[in-house]
């Protein structure tokens, strides 16, 4: 049978022997701690510098803008709106060259006849129907139209985009029927096509939210 002072002794090697292991568990925990620290703060700041990056990339991708150079110069020449000409063209095309069903051409979707009128208006001699893939052509075209729809009705935009829609004749023929019910076209509430009156309502959005994230680009 061992001693007290054996058996203090005893406990005091078996202490010693734990102290080394309980130490090296301290250090371990303590590396763990401070790499998961490192990592948060890592995360943060990285979070920090691609959000920017990351909100612009999502802005391109559900409000983009392209040819803002472009668009700034056909605004001034035809006294409207950049964020007009932005709106109408994302509505349009969402800033892509495309073709219509019906043979719209480009990012305002003007059609060749239409192209051909405004040509003749504006001096444009040496047209081609191909030039309407060019975006400087077709912003010049689709703006000479927009200001040209504007003038025909006074001044009213909700119907010159009525118009750049559905045609003249329609809208034309939608005020007269109005007119001959004692009543005034008040679009787009009254517009009787609803792609038409779906038309104008996206533009108004958009060309809101073009001037609220894209003042800057816009001159605005």
């Amino acid at each position: 049978m061992s001693s007290p002072a054996a058996a203090r002794s005893a406990a005091r090697r078996r202490r010693d022997a734990r102290a080394p292991v309980a130490a090296r568990r301290r250090r371990a925990l303590r590396r763990r701690v401070a790499w998961l620290l490192v990592t948060v703060a890592g995360a943060a700041l990285l979070a920090v510098a691609v959000s920017p990056l990351l909100n612009r990339a999502v802005q391109e991708i559900t409000l983009p803008l392209r040819h803002e150079d472009v668009i700034r110069q056909q605004a001034a020449d035809k006294r409207l709106d950049p964020a007009l000409i932005a709106a109408v063209i994302h509505t349009e095309s969402r800033f892509r060259d495309q073709t219509s069903p019906a043979g719209a051409k480009g990012l305002m979707q003007i059609l060749p006849g239409t192209a051909r009128y405004i040509a003749g208006k504006s001096g444009g001699t040496a047209f081609r129907e191909a030039d309407l893939a060019t975006p400087q052509v077709n912003i010049a075209y689709g703006s000479f139209y927009l200001r040209y729809l504007i003038d025909r009705y006074h001044g009213d935009e909700a119907l010159a985009l009525a118009a750049y829609n559905a045609g003249e004749g329609r809208v034309d023929r939608w005020r007269a029927a109005a007119r001959a019910r004692g009543e005034t076209l008040r679009p787009p509430r009254d517009i009787p096509l609803a792609e038409t009156r779906a038309y104008v309502e996206r533009v108004g959005v958009a060309r809101v939210d073009y001037r609220r994230q894209y003042a800057r680009e816009l001159g605005l």
